[in-house]
């Protein structure tokens, strides 16, 4: 008589079963039981589905249970729980500015403000001497004026909820005027007309792509006019046959017009006698200059150039942050007690003639000669190191998230190969690691940018591969 094959799905163990199997014991020690039996369920509902499919037997279940294959399953998704969300990381990209890696790394007196921020209690809108509500930015919006020259300050989440803050304010229901050159794309693929369309204003394109004038303006300029705006190519150039309108130019025409009038800088460039300047950016524009061009308002990045936390930061006249304060969107776009915290800090630095000590500044401004030696000593350390070649090249790093595009700053970079892996497959266990590390992969080697590192981060680079040299 013909043997009855066993019923694969009988043979799939119990959550319990599982749970109480010795080899889950451990992860149960360090796991939520809650999150753990829910990842138990995924994979017992995995394999469900392949023996639906006809892809998994009852002979092949056994398989898998006798080597123990669900266990492991079980530790892997847990070990991916716990590397999830955000964590810290070794910059060696040699980009300042990464987007992907959270952009410019704040000084440590403004993560020491932030810290005792989001640990207690703070005078976030009171006043500390006469007990009444006041702005929640009030001092920030000080020293935003005191830095840039401008009448007053007012801060949001973003550059961008700045500009659509600013869009919203003054051309509502109105039309907007922006030349066709600078109906820029920024990242996520949010582009300028589609940032107005929320803003409920119209856009009225003036000139052509290359070429726009004063006179272009001019002519588009009617009752209807709401804004004059003019958005810096943070993340592109137009070069050969082209001409724009200077910030000056359109500021005195909408001062001669009685229409507002907005500079977008994007990312930011603050220069203070006495701090090193970042000359290296090229025809970055600066914001104390476009403030006293004459522009009614200027927007720019707090977590760029300027190299603070994440905010959206506007000057101007003073009856123009006015309004944009008594607007009703503020409220959605304003900033959080840890982030002004940060930003006061950071500004504090500035107008103490510190700004040199700034992460994001001190890595644009170091020179290929400084960065030699460094990258030499970590060429000898790696190369020492089991199933490696390590060797100094001549590189280029970026100042990254769309600030000076073109712009390469002269490097040297470690080159670094694996005998039994390639390079993809390096930068990923790097990745995977602990501390996570990120590498620029080309012509398969791993580059190594000491720009980017941080005080002490060498050490740990290291130690970083020799983990992985010891796997």
């Amino acid at each position: 008589m013909k043997k009855e094959a066993a019923n694969p799905y009988r043979l799939l163990p119990a959550v319990e079963e599982v749970l109480s199997s010795p080899a889950v014991r451990e992860l149960a020690q360090r796991t939520p039981r809650g999150l753990l039996v829910g990842f138990v369920g995924e994979l017992l509902a995995r394999w469900r589905a392949e023996i639906a499919a006809g892809a998994l037997d009852a002979a092949g279940l056994e398989q898998r249970l006798a080597r123990g294959e669900l266990a492991l399953a079980l530790a892997a998704r847990v070990m991916e729980e716990q590397r999830a969300g955000l964590v810290r990381v070794i910059n060696a990209t040699g980009v300042v500015l990464h987007t992907g890696l959270g952009r410019a790394s704040v000084h440590p007196e403004a993560a020491a403000a932030m810290q005792r921020a989001a640990q207690g209690y703070c005078n976030l809108e009171v006043d500390r001497l006469s007990g009444e509500r006041n702005q929640r930015d009030e001092r920030l919006g000080l020293q935003l004026a005191r830095l840039t020259g401008s009448e007053a300050g007012i801060a949001v989440n973003n550059n961008a909820a700045a500009t659509l803050l600013i869009l919203n304010t003054f051309g509502a229901r109105r039309e907007t005027i922006l030349s066709r050159g600078e109906l820029v794309e920024i990242g996520g693929s949010f582009r300028m007309p589609d940032v107005m369309e929320r803003a409920n204003t119209q856009l009225v394109e003036v000139g052509t792509t290359n070429r726009t004038r004063l006179a272009d303006y001019e002519q588009a300029c009617g009752a209807a006019t709401g804004l004059l705006i003019k958005v810096h190519t943070s993340n592109y150039r137009l070069v050969g046959f082209t001409e724009e309108v200077g910030a000056a130019a359109l500021a005195a025409l909408g001062a001669r017009r009685g229409i507002p009038s907005a500079y977008d800088l994007g990312s930011g460039r603050i220069e203070r006698e006495g701090t090193p300047p970042l000359d290296m950016l090229g025809d970055e524009p600066e914001v104390r200059a476009a403030v006293a061009s004459g522009m009614d308002v200027v927007c720019f990045s707090g977590d760029k150039l300027l190299g603070g936390p994440q905010a959206g930061l506007i000057v101007g006249q003073q009856a123009r942050i006015a309004a944009l304060r008594k607007n009703p969107l503020y409220r959605a776009l304003r900033l959080d007690k840890v982030t002004i915290a940060g930003l006061e800090a950071t500004l504090a630095l500035y107008l103490a003639g510190r700004a040199h000590e700034l992460p994001a500044r001190r890595m644009l401004c170091l020179q290929a000669s400084a960065l030699r030696p460094v990258a030499e000593q970590l060429a000898r350390e790696l190369g020492a190191l089991a199933g490696l070649t390590a060797e100094v090249v001549p590189e280029h790093s970026q100042p990254g998230s769309g600030s000076a595009p073109g712009i390469f700053l002269d490097s040297f970079a470690v080159r670094v190969r694996s005998r039994t892996h390639s390079a993809g497959e390096l930068a990923a266990a790097l990745r995977a690691g602990e501390p996570c590390v990120f590498a620029r992969v080309h012509d398969d080697a791993l580059l190594l940018d000491p720009r980017t590192l941080h005080p002490g981060e060498e050490r740990e680079l290291v130690a970083a591969f020799a983990a992985l040299a010891r796997r």
